[in-house]
């Protein structure tokens, strides 16, 4: 018989017109950083979307997910506009390949848009241990207002020193259009224009050529993932070193 656990939304922050970072308290789901759940919600009590936790596994029951609304995607819309607190989820089938060994070998960790998940929850789980391995952490978006935690990324490196974060931008400028929720989240805290490299996560990492002594970790869409896995095998990363989980 499948395992359900029910989590209670106490907090839902939309931070674009198109993706929320929404918290949940309840019953403690036996998931391992770095996994995805299948996720129902009551607005559509008969269709679940697979999520990563953005926390690992706590015992007080907490869970952090980033949410974007896809096109046509009922599901994803509705936990973007329409989440409240108070609203219970059910929580189902924890699975997922995408981890950190104990190796102590270097991490490249690379993440497109809301990928960023699971990845956060594996460095937040790595800062448990005495020695954490070295991580470079690779962060993609359209334009820089893509990059909806780079604050959290910014603060994040500064107290890990194990931590090296590398945002990456396809265009250094942002659309003409405005996004309220982003004007209304904005911050000081974060990146300048300086730090930011141009290109595809894909062509930014292979630059850097082979990746023979790293564990590296891929999660954005699935286009993002097959393009920078098959850039990567292309500069010479064995696909042994290669975790991904196509978010």
């Amino acid at each position: 018989m499948e395992s359900v656990w029910n989590s209670t939304v106490v907090e839902h922050h939309r931070l674009r017109h198109d993706l929320a970072v929404v918290r949940l308290i309840g019953d403690v789901v036996p998931f391992v950083a770095g996994q995805s759940v299948s996720v129902t919600i009551p607005a559509h009590p008969l269709i679940s979307r697979r999520l990563s936790p953005a926390l690992p596994p706590s015992l007080d029951g907490k869970l952090e997910f980033h949410v974007r609304a896809v096109p046509a995607g009922w599901m994803s819309g509705s936990i973007v506009t329409e989440t409240r607190p108070g609203d219970v989820w059910t929580i189902t089938e924890p699975a997922g390949q995408l981890r950190v060994d104990d190796s102590n070998r270097d991490v490249v960790a690379i993440a497109g848009g809301t990928g960023l998940a699971p990845i956060r929850a594996l460095i937040l789980n790595l800062a448990r241990r005495a020695a954490p391995p070295r991580v470079f952490l690779f962060i993609g978006g359209r334009s820089p207002r893509d990059l909806y935690a780079s604050d959290m990324l910014y603060l994040l490196a500064a107290d890990l020193p194990w931590l090296t974060v590398i945002p990456v931008v396809e265009h250094v400028d942002d659309p003409t259009w405005p996004d309220e929720w982003y004007e209304r989240t904005r911050v000081d805290v974060g990146f300048t224009p300086d730090d930011l490299l141009e290109g595809t996560l894909a062509d930014v990492v292979g630059a850097h050529g082979k990746l023979s002594d790293h564990q590296v970790l891929v999660c954005g869409s699935p286009a993002m993932t097959r393009t920078t896995i098959e850039r990567l095998r292309a500069t010479g990363t064995p696909m042994d070193n290669i975790h991904y989980d196509p978010f």
